[in-house]
Order: structure tokens, then C-alpha cells, then sequence
């Protein structure tokens, strides 16, 4: 039961490295956070430490404001969260983000 993540920057079509993104469980009616992490240089995240990704609803929030300030550029979104449900804990799970400052998607990767 593994999760991972990859971003990468549509307008420029390269990874988005140094995107710091927030695992949180749902839990109880609130957020818990699991961990923090940020992307290399090929955009991706695959390990979160020795962390266990449980059956339920889990999120990924990407603090997309602050990476694209750090390149000079504004955005329409500070931060994209990503909510997504874990129904097999035997299956990888991976959420890729396709970032620009005024548009992102997302999918259910492989």
C-alpha cells in the first residue's frame, strides 16, 4: 500500500521540483496530517517515510502559491488539494498534478 505523486509544470512542460505537499487523513470528522514532503527533481514524491496509507478518504495539498512566487510568477490558485479515497490498501496509489498559474488537473495515475 504505497502512495506517490507527481507534478509537473504544463506551461514549461518540466517537473515541478520544491512543491511542498501535505498528506492528511479524514478522520473523525477533521484533517490529520501524515506528512510533509516536498518534490524533487523530477517533480515526484514516492516516499512519505514509514507512513501507512489506510483505507478511507486521504488528501494531498500542494502549496502551489508559494512555488510559483518563488519563480516570479502569480497564480489563480495558492494551493490545490487533491481528495481522493483509498478503497484497496493492496493497490499503489498515485495522484499526479498538471500545474499552470490559471488551470491544473489531475487523474488517478498508475
Amino acid at each position: 500500500m504505497t502512495l506517490s505523486t507527481h507534478v509537473l509544470d504544463a506551461t514549461t512542460g518540466r517537473p515541478a521540483d520544491g512543491v511542498r505537499t501535505v498528506w492528511d487523513s479524514w478522520s473523525d470528522g477533521t484533517w490529520t496530517p501524515v506528512a510533509t514532503r516536498e518534490t524533487d527533481g523530477d517533480g515526484r514524491i514516492s516516499d512519505w517515510g514509514a507512513t501507512e496509507l489506510g483505507l478511507g478518504v486521504h488528501r494531498l495539498v500542494f502549496a502551489t502559491g508559494a512555488w510559483f512566487a518563488a519563480r516570479r510568477q502569480r497564480t489563480f490558485y495558492p494551493e490545490v488539494s487533491v481528495v481522493f479515497e483509498v478503497t484497496d490498501t493492496a493497490a499503489h496509489h498515485h495522484v499526479p498534478l498538471l500545474l499552470s498559474p490559471f488551470a491544473y488537473s489531475t487523474y488517478r495515475g498508475s
